[in-house]
């Protein structure tokens, strides 16, 4: 029986056996063909810990790829790849790459692509680099065969310096050591005086500059090519030296290690790129040996750790007069603990008791969790007091230390059901993207009433990277007459930025265009996309993680704090200033000063109970009350007893 590739190529039909646990990926194995990354390839599957099964790149399938989903997989020469799988090997493999050469260029050698073409390598910003670094940066570690290697990638893809990256060096089997020691020994007392030059016909490989050099310093040499790797170590003990000089860059060629090792004088120049490396450059063999002994348990072992580490997880907020402002600040914290590994909490100078509760929990933490607990004072009576609020997040995720990162606000509370879902959510983090927003229940009124009228989505899980942080883009920047900085609308001034660039971190989401259809729909009064949208929503947060927002819960309280807080929050952050007139009152159409304590209650009476939502950038209009729908799952138990 054959698969069918939805790509148009027939594939070879390959089963993947249930006992495999590795999957190891490339162009050639050691059985057909005996170069030097096949031979490295080998000697890591013989001395692995783990159930292997090796796959030519060239048969690999979507449905290979989808029966093996649950393995982890290893690639190392993948030029007969299907390159159009790369996308899907990213989102959904857990995997690791082992780079021998240059695969962003499409000649694999920068040196090779001048000769040529007669113009620099560009493939770095041509599509096939792009392809190739996405691969990459998709990998959940990078093994190189060289420091200058990996240092040659990261000024083409800087960004690949955030992964997980090893210089592994080529790889040696038993039997190679075994082989190379008893040669030897047996070569003590030869009287060595011809040169060995690989005949290899790459361009690469500079065969025929090496036979020059020979022939220019008077050298009997001898040509090897097209023996058995035993064979040509035994060419290799019997020789004075080995000459090798490439065209272009190579990454740590076995042979001349081989050669080394074997007693041999090196004439190499600057493309051999292990070259200068400590472990090569001393003249203690068995030092030299140690070091390639021990490359293949510092392989697996860190493999290993790749397939069974289970990503931590760091819960951050910040607080400030909780108990003031009638945050639900423990409850939002307590939830946090049914799914952190460690809750940070960041403090701007609390003036009531919430510094004091939290400096208690502090004292009495409970010992499966990390907490730390920081006050970080600000002076709220400055212009600008607003941009603390995203310099206080980016403090608060600045001392996490978990893999993971959750955001969470004081007044955000995650759902029991939840808990479980954010813990496998990291397991199956997308390959492709370091931030991910989720479900948000925000609810109106106390009678359990879901907005539909703002977005259901917040940016929420992110990969720990420290590029990663919060404050006001920079297309949104400004700053005012004394110099300090405030944001143009269009942020909250707490946006997860690029810390050096400051432009905004791609997030994945799982809001498509028809949920927003139908949302969009719903509030123009349309019953059906109502049901739709209600559907849709209840699926999302039976499937996804999420939190219940409890801002708008007690419409009487969050009135009043839009009257003593949020409007100056809003006016600082925009660097404007608003008077408190009947035109910039969207409460009430009547100055603040003049509005009663029994008006505001009255106010929230009649939203609870006549709308299902309000944006507040009009006035409010009865008379177009805005739907709303229910959550099948309930409030979080946390809350159940918490009657704001």
């Amino acid at each position: 029986m054959q698969l069918i590739s939805p790509f148009g190529n027939n594939k070879k039909a390959i089963s993947i056996d249930d006992e495999t646990e590795v999957i190891f990926v490339a162009d050639m194995f050691a059985e057909t063909y005996s170069g030097g990354a096949e031979l490295t390839t080998e000697a890591l599957i013989k001395n692995a810990p783990m159930k292997i099964q090796k796959i030519l790149s060239k048969d690999v399938s979507i449905n290979l790829l989808e029966n093996g989903a649950s393995k982890y997989w290893i690639f190392g020469n993948f030029a007969a790849l299907d390159v159009r799988l790369i996308p899907s090997i990213v989102a959904n493999l857990k995997y690791s790459v082992l780079e021998y050469d240059y695969k962003y260029c499409r000649y694999r050698s920068p040196e090779k692509h001048l000769f040529a073409e007669q113009e620099e390598c560009n493939c770095h910003e041509a599509e096939i680099g792009k392809m190739i670094s996405a691969f990459y940066f998709g990998a959940k570690s990078l093994w190189w065969m060289s420091e200058a290697q990996q240092n040659h990638y990261f000024s083409k893809f800087p960004f690949l310096a955030q992964k997980k990256n090893c210089v592994l060096s080529s790889v040696f089997g038993d039997t190679t050591f075994v082989d190379i020691k008893l040669l030897r020994h047996g070569a003590k007392n030869e009287d060595r005086t011809k040169w060995i030059v690989l005949g290899s016909d790459s361009w690469v490989k500079g065969a025929d500059q090496a036979k020059q050099w020979c022939i220019d310093q008077g050298h009997e040499y001898e040509v090897v090519w097209g023996l058995s790797h035993h064979e040509t170590l035994i060419k290799l003990s019997e020789a004075k030296g080995f000459v090798y000089l490439p065209r272009g860059k190579d990454t740590c060629p076995r042979m001349v290690i081989e050669a080394k090792l074997l007693g041999c004088e090196l004439v190499l120049n600057d493309y051999v790129q292990h070259k200068d490396e400590e472990w090569f450059a001393t003249d203690n063999i068995l030092e030299i040996e140690e070091y390639l002994y021990s490359a293949r348990d510092t392989f697996w072992k860190a493999i290993q750790h790749e397939m069974n580490h289970k990503p931590t997880i760091s819960g951050y907020m910040t607080t400030k007069d909780c108990f003031r402002q009638d945050y639900p600040f423990r409850e939002a914290i307590l939830s946090m603990f049914g799914f952190c590994d460690e809750v940070v909490v960041v403090d701007g100078g609390s003036t009531d008791d919430t510094w004091q509760e939290l400096k208690t929990w502090a004292s009495h933490s409970p010992k499966s969790i990390k907490l730390v607990f920081k006050q970080k004072k600000r002076d709220w009576d400055h212009p600008r007091f607003a941009v603390f609020d995203g310099e206080q997040k980016a403090l608060a995720r600045s001392l996490c230390t978990g893999d993971f990162c959750w955001q969470q606000d004081a007044d955000e509370i995650v759902h029991e059901n939840d808990y479980d879902k954010i813990r496998k959510t990291v397991l199956d983090f997308p390959n492709y993207t370091n931030l991910i927003s989720l479900p948000v229940t925000e609810y109106w009124g106390s009678s359990g009433k879901v907005r539909i009228d703002v977005n259901p989505w917040k940016w929420r899980l992110s990969r720990n990277l420290p590029h990663i942080t919060h404050g006001i883009p920079g297309n949104l920047r400004q700053t005012d007459e004394a110099g300090d900085l405030y944001s143009l609308p269009g942020s909250d001034g707490c946006d997860f930025i690029h810390k050096d660039t400051l432009e905004l971190i791609p997030h994945a989401s799982f809001y498509n265009e028809g949920a927003h259809n139908a949302r969009v729909a719903a509030l123009q009064g349309n019953a059906d996309a109502l049901t739709a949208y209600t559907e849709w929503f209840n699926r999302c947060t039976e499937l996804l993680p999420g939190v219940h927002h409890y801002s708008w819960r007690n419409l009487e309280r969050k009135i009043r704090t839009y009257r003593d807080y949020w409007s100056s929050h809003w006016q600082s952050l925009y660097n404007i200033k608003q008077e408190d007139t009947a035109e910039n009152n969207m409460f009430f159409q009547k100055p603040w000063t003049e509005v009663s304590d029994e008006e505001i209650t009255v106010l929230a009476k009649a939203l609870e109970e006549k709308m299902g939502g309000w944006v507040f950038h009009n006035p409010v209009d009865f008379s177009s009350p805005t739907p709303s729908i229910t959550v099948e799952c309930g409030h979080p138990k946390i809350m159940e007893n918490n009657n704001e």
